[in-house]
C-alpha cells in the first residue's frame, strides 16, 4: 500500500511535542509560515508552506499528548487536494523522552509517497531540535536538505 512511516525519538517529555504539533506559534518554530489550528474532530488543520502552498484538513482525533489524526492535502493540487489523505502521529514516552510514530496513507501514488517521505524526514529532523529546545534555524524546504 502507498503508505508513508516514519519514527522518530525526540528529547523532550509527550507533552512538550503534542505542544509543537498543535499550537500554532510553537508549529512556526519549526515548519511554515501561518498555521491555525481547532483541536476537536471537524476542526481545521491549516498550514501554509515556505513556498506559499497551503495544506489543509480536518482533526478526526485529538488525544492530548498521546494521538493526532487529521486530514490532509494540499490546496490546488489534483493528486493530494485538501483532506484526501490522512496523517496519524502517536507520541509514546520512551527513554526519557518520546518516540513519534507517524503513518502519513491515502496518497495515490509512489512519486507522492517519496515526496511526502522526503517531507516528513526534513520536518521531523526540525521538530525534534524545536522541541527539544534547539533552533532549527530557517526553514528553506526539504529540497535544501539534498543541496
Amino acid at each position: 500500500p502507498l503508505v508513508v512511516r516514519r519514527e522518530t525519538q525526540i528529547a523532550a517529555p509527550p507533552a512538550t511535542v503534542f505542544a509543537f504539533l498543535t499550537d500554532p506559534e510553537k508549529i512556526l518554530s519549526w515548519m511554515g509560515t501561518e498555521a491555525k489550528t481547532e483541536l476537536h474532530p471537524g476542526g481545521l488543520y491549516l498550514l501554509k508552506g515556505i513556498n506559499e502552498r497551503a495544506a489543509r484538513g480536518s482533526f478526526r482525533e485529538v488525544v492530548p499528548v498521546h494521538r493526532l489524526a487529521y486530514s490532509f492535502g494540499w490546496e490546488g493540487s489534483e493528486e493530494v487536494p485538501p483532506g484526501s489523505s490522512l496523517i496519524e502521529i502517536d507520541l509514546i514516552d520512551r527513554d526519557g523522552g518520546t518516540l513519534l510514530r507517524i503513518t502519513h496513507s491515502g496518497l495515490p501514488n509512489a512519486a507522492e509517497c517519496a515526496g511526502h517521505n522526503r517531507g516528513w524526514a526534513h520536518y521531523l529532523g526540525r521538530l525534534a531540535m524545536a522541541a527539544s529546545g534547539q533552533d532549527p534555524g530557517a526553514d528553506r524546504g526539504p529540497a535544501a536538505d539534498h543541496v
